[in-house]
């Protein structure tokens, strides 16, 4: 409930005014957006309040008074609501009509204090500021000094035609630093020298020496500190995890040596493995851990457990098991097995990769040279035979392998039913094309009908027929490395694409109300706006972008592309320090933040050792926590005992 409530609340942005429900962002082109009526989101918003409201009810009231007044996300928590919910009562007495909402932006907090992951991050995040600081200062002192090297370089003279970069670029302190900062993001290359370039070659040098000691030096520099320190921080943060995992297990050993099943006579602390066995009945984990942990219960010789004893058994909970693939089908007749032993070999598996390959380039083929013809001319019908024959194979491949391995085991592997999905897919559309166009032949260009033309149909089977050959990356080993890499980084590390999230929407919210209807269209066609200069139109033409930046993006929400772009010097000064925010937080902090994880997770995964390991004939890949296996400390009998005893809800008899 409450994760659908953090959704519901962060997906009312895109309804509000300004609605984002439109096909165009472009202001020339796109009709009135529907905005709700006053109380409507609101509405929904007092709904999110109350779930809130309840939460932090709840926990204040489980973690007692005491412990409230420490926990600081708690108090920063009924502090949002507070704020949020006197903002939300000055909207509705104000008819919605007011043009700044405070809790809009507050709005990621809730989505931010709802994970401990992303708490953890933030504050790995913290411990690395001291040492990024250093790096951002030195960056600053690179470009200040390039920035007054500029001004002198590019100082005013008396030929007004040889003063085009002072005019452009460098014509005051302000204009010069932005537009080095603006090179250091590489967005303004090689614009910001050519007019320098064009009077002299020798002003290149300069250009090439402030990018190479900002980007190839500076930056990378950042990039190898935050590596650095962040792993330090997440390896401190596993070992604290393994040390919280391993106290709970001795302290769930104490307990249960204690019971009266433990025998008085015996010289050291045991635990009955009957007692276990009805503990576990009862325990609430993983069914896969539990099951793994009674085998071996069962499996054992004694009956009595000792710490060691105990705390191997439960080591269980360390892994994560991949399915075991169900088994093939066993056929009686001899024709059937040479059947399964020729569709199940790998070789097969090549064979269809080679046959998707060609695919692919026969439709090369036929859109290179279909490029130049209008859609009278096109013909289809060649275009329609090949995917025809192929879509037909693909079919035949898909029953071939279901036949040799059977129904389960085919759907057991991820590739094969990425390969099956799409199979089917194609199989569909293309019925659905023969039942409205009939079947291909030359001149094959029928009127359009139904829900899409013959060209969209045959276009959208293209593009899945395209998408289709990503099967070939299972049987590519280094490709397969890198694809793993990612799933895991997605798997593993949800909580940096939350504080991604958060960043983002924070930034995109603050944006609405800065730029709001920024960039106008009048009568005439033209586009005016205090935010963009006035010679912004003719900026646009002759760059060749897009003529309402500034209204499109943030109109609607969307900052996304000003992640490497930072185009500064088409708006205000005072809106450079919100585009210089970003641009440091997003691309020179966070970016670097997520390369070294990306590294970390790739290094580790291409050590073998680290990628899987066999117990009891299943197997295992390595989580977060396993990452770092090789190099975590087990923590001591006297240190786990001394937490034990300084527990204040844990009396032990010893």
């Amino acid at each position: 409930i409450l994760s659908l409530t953090i959704t519901v609340i962060l997906a009312l942005a895109f309804i509000e005014e300004p609605s984002s429900l439109t096909v165009t962002s472009d202001v020339r082109y796109r009709l009135p957006a529907w905005n709700p009526p006053c109380g409507l989101t609101e509405s929904l918003e007092l709904l999110c309040f109350l779930v809130f409201v309840v939460d932090v009810s709840v926990k204040s009231y489980l973690i007692g008074w005491k412990e409230f007044w420490k926990n600081k996300w708690l108090m920063a928590y009924i502090l949002t609501l507070i704020v949020s919910l006197t903002d939300w009562i000055v909207s509705l007495s104000f008819f919605c009509k007011e043009s700044v909402r405070i809790r809009r932006i507050l709005r990621p907090f809730f989505l931010l204090q709802n994970s401990s992951m992303m708490k953890k991050t933030l504050k790995s995040i913290n411990s690395t500021l001291p040492e990024m600081a250093s790096v951002v200062l030195l960056l600053a002192v690179h470009l200040s000094l390039f920035t007054m090297f500029a001004m002198l370089l590019f100082a005013r003279t008396k030929d007004n035609q040889q003063d085009k970069e002072w005019v452009v670029y460098f014509r005051n302190l302000p204009d010069s630093l932005t537009s080095l900062l603006v090179l250091l993001t590489t967005a303004n290359n090689p614009d910001v020298m050519i007019p320098a370039y064009s009077k002299n070659r020798a002003y290149s040098i300069f250009f090439i020496l402030f990018t190479v000691l900002g980007n190839l030096f500076l930056m990378n520099l950042l990039t190898a500190i935050i590596y650095n320190q962040f792993r330090g921080y997440l390896l401190k943060s596993v070992q604290s995890s393994l040390f919280r995992r391993r106290l709970g297990i001795r302290a769930a050993f104490e307990v249960l040596s204690s019971l009266k099943e433990t025998p008085a006579s015996a010289q050291q602390s045991c635990v009955s493995v009957g007692a276990l066995l009805q503990v576990l009945q009862k325990a609430e984990m993983d069914s896969r851990c539990k099951q793994a942990i009674m085998r071996s219960l069962k499996m054992c010789s004694c009956d009595q457990l000792s710490a060691a004893q105990f705390q191997k058994l439960f080591e269980e909970l360390d892994k994560d098991a991949i399915k075991q693939h169900p088994p093939s089908p066993e056929y009686q007749s001899h024709f059937m097995q040479k059947m399964q032993f020729a569709f199940g070999h790998p070789c097969f598996g090549y064979l269809g990769n080679v046959v998707a390959l060609a695919n692919i380039i026969s439709i090369c083929v036929v859109l290179v040279m279909d490029a130049d013809k209008q859609p009278s001319e096109r013909d289809d019908f060649f275009l329609g035979a090949i995917n025809c024959f192929f879509i037909l194979y693909y079919l035949l491949e898909m029953l071939l392998k279901i036949l040799a391995m059977g129904l389960r085991r085919y759907l057991s592997y991820p590739s094969n039913r990425f390969d099956g999905l799409l199979t089917v897919i194609l199989l569909i559309l293309e019925i659905a094309t023969f039942a409205v166009y009939g079947f291909p032949h030359p001149g094959w260009r029928p009127e359009f009908m139904g829900l899409l033309s013959l060209w969209d149909m045959v276009r959208l089977v293209n593009m899945l027929i395209v998408f289709r050959f990503l099967r070939i990356i299972p049987n590519m080993k280094f490709m397969a490395l890198v694809v793993t890499t990612l799933l895991d980084l997605v798997k593993n590390l949800r909580a940096f694409a939350g504080i991604l999230v958060v960043v983002f929407y924070a930034f995109a919210i603050t944006g609405i109300m800065l730029f709001k209807g920024a960039v106008k269209k009048n009568s005439k066609a033209e586009f005016t706006g205090s935010c963009v200069h006035i010679n912004l139109v003719l900026y646009f033409k002759e760059k060749k972008k897009v003529l309402s930046w500034c209204s499109a993006h943030f109109q609607a929400g969307v900052v996304y592309c000003l992640l490497y772009v930072l185009s500064v010097h088409l708006i205000c000064r005072w809106a450079k320090i919100y585009f210089v925010a970003w641009w440091l937080i997003s691309s020179v902090i966070w970016v670097n933040l997520f390369v070294a994880l990306l590294l970390e997770n790739f290094i580790h995964k291409w050590d073998r050792r680290c990628q899987r390991e066999s117990l009891s004939g299943i197997e295992y890949q390595r989580t977060v926590e396993l990452m770092f296996r090789d190099v975590l400390e087990e923590p001591t009998e006297e240190e786990l005992m001394e937490k034990l005893h300084q527990h204040p809800h844990l009396q032990l008899c010893r």
